[in-house]
C-alpha cells in the first residue's frame, strides 16, 4: 500500500473528502430515517434511505479513484484513468435509477394522496439539515473536482445535489402537506427526478463519448492545429486525432515539414511541437507525432501499398546494377535518399578523384540508365572531399 508521503496531493485530497462524504452520508441518512419514523414522514424515510445508499457510491468512488490514479503498467500502457470514466458512467446510470424511482414512487402516491398521513414539524427540522449538508458536500466536492479535473469526483458532487434537492422536495412536500397541499410534494417530487435523470443521461452520455474514443470538440482541435503551425519548421499539419482518458486528452499528429530536411532535424520539430502542446494545454497528457515530408494523408487512408519504391538495399542494389558501367561502388561515398510523392530522389555522393572524369551530361546519362526504374524520380551528383 503506498504510504501517506508518496501518495500524490489531489489523491490525499479526494480520500480525505470521500471519508467526509461517507460520514456526513452516513448521519443524515440515519437521522432521516429514524426521523421520518417519528414523524410520520415517507417522503423523509425514503430520502433517508436515499443518503444511506450513496455509502456504497462513495465506496465506489473511492474505489475507482483508487484504480485510476495508478501509474501505466505493462497491460495498462495509457494509464487507469478510463476507470474514472466507468465509475462515471455507473454513477450517472444510479442518477438515472434513483430518478426513475421517484418518479414512479410519487407517481402512486399522486393517484392515492387522500391516503398520505400528514407528517409533523420534526421532518421539516430534519429536511433542512439535510439540504445544508448536502449542499456543502456538494460545493467542496465540485471545487475539487475542477481542481483534480476528476469527472468523476464532479459526477458525485451533481450527486450530493440531487440528494440536496431530494430533501428540498421533502420540505417542500412536508410544508405543504402540514397546510393541506398533499399534491404539492408529488407534483415538486417528479419535476426534480427529471432533472435529476437529465444529470444522470448527460454523465452517461459523456462517458460513453469517452469510452469509444470520441475526438473532442471542433474549435479544440482547430486551438490545437493553431498552436502547431506556430511552431518554426512545421509546413502544414494534415492530420489530428484526439481523444480523452478521464481528464485527461491524448493527441496523434501528423506533421509536414521540408522534405529534405534531416532525420534528426524533423524529429526534433517534433519534439518542439510536443512540448509546445503540453506546456499550452494543461489537460494535454500525451502527444505522438508522425512526421512526414509530404500530405500522405489520402494513401494512409486507403492503406495502397501497391507501387511503393523498394527499401534502401534493393535500391542501392537496383542502382549499382543499372550504372555498373559507369560507377564502381569503391567511387561511391554516400547515397542519400528521399521518399517523395512514390518515388525516390537520389543523392550520390562520389570521390573527388571521380570529377575529372565526369562529363556534362553525367547526370542526365544516369537517369537514362534508370529509365527502367519506375521509382527514379531525380539524380543528384556530389562530390565528397574524404
Amino acid at each position: 500500500m503506498m504510504s501517506a508521503s508518496n501518495t500524490p496531493p489531489g489523491n490525499r485530497e479526494t480520500e480525505r473528502l470521500l471519508i467526509l462524504s461517507a460520514i456526513v452520508d452516513g448521519a443524515l441518512g440515519l437521522m432521516k430515517v429514524a426521523v421520518g419514523f417519528i414523524a410520520n414522514s415517507q417522503a423523509l424515510i425514503a430520502d433517508g434511505i436515499h443518503s444511506l445508499s450513496d455509502l456504497a457510491t462513495d465506496v465506489m468512488v473511492w474505489l475507482f479513484n483508487q484504480v485510476g490514479v495508478q501509474a501505466p503498467d505493462e497491460d495498462h500502457p495509457y494509464g487507469h484513468a478510463r476507470f474514472e470514466t466507468l465509475g462515471t458512467m455507473l454513477l450517472g446510470g444510479i442518477l438515472i435509477a434513483v430518478a426513475a424511482f421517484l418518479i414512479y414512487e410519487n407517481a402512486m402516491r399522486l393517484i392515492d394522496y387522500a391516503s398520505v398521513e400528514i407528517p409533523s414539524w420534526p421532518a421539516l427540522v430534519a429536511a433542512a439539515v439535510s439540504i445544508g449538508g448536502k449542499e456543502w458536500l456538494y460545493q467542496i466536492t465540485l471545487r475539487l473536482g475542477h481542481k483534480t479535473r476528476s469527472k468523476l469526483l464532479v459526477a458525485n458532487a451533481w450527486h450530493h445535489r440531487s440528494d440536496s434537492l431530494s430533501s428540498i422536495i421533502v420540505l417542500v412536500g412536508v410544508g405543504g402537506a402540514m397546510m393541506g397541499l398533499l399534491w404539492l410534494e408529488m407534483l415538486a417530487a417528479i419535476g426534480v427526478a427529471l432533472m435529476i435523470a437529465n444529470i444522470g443521461w448527460g454523465l452517461t452520455r459523456q462517458s460513453v463519448e469517452e469510452l469509444v474514443d470520441t475526438a473532442q470538440s471542433a474549435s479544440y482541435v482547430e486551438e490545437v492545429e493553431s498552436r502547431i503551425q506556430e511552431v518554426d519548421g512545421v509546413r502544414d499539419v494534415h492530420s489530428i486525432r484526439t481523444r480523452r482518458m478521464g481528464p485527461d486528452v491524448l493527441v496523434d499528429v501528423h506533421l509536414q515539414v521540408e522534405p529534405y530536411v534531416s532525420a534528426s532535424e524533423g524529429h526534433h520539430i517534433g519534439d518542439w511541437v510536443s512540448r509546445d502542446l503540453l506546456a499550452s494545454f494543461e489537460e494535454i497528457n500525451d502527444v505522438i507525432v508522425h512526421i512526414d515530408v509530404e500530405d500522405d494523408q489520402h494513401v494512409e487512408a486507403v492503406k495502397d501499398f501497391d507501387g511503393m519504391p523498394p527499401l534502401r538495399r534493393a535500391v542501392r542494389e537496383a542502382l549499382l546494377e543499372t550504372w555498373s558501367g559507369m560507377i564502381r561502388p569503391e567511387e561511391i561515398r554516400k547515397i542519400t535518399l528521399h521518399y517523395l510523392g512514390r518515388g525516390v530522389d537520389v543523392e550520390l555522393y562520389l570521390a573527388r578523384e571521380v570529377q575529372d572524369r565526369v562529363t556534362p551530361t553525367f547526370t542526365v546519362d544516369l537517369m537514362q540508365a534508370g529509365a527502367d526504374l519506375p521509382w527514379l524520380r531525380r539524380v543528384s551528383v556530389w562530390f565528397d572531399e574524404r
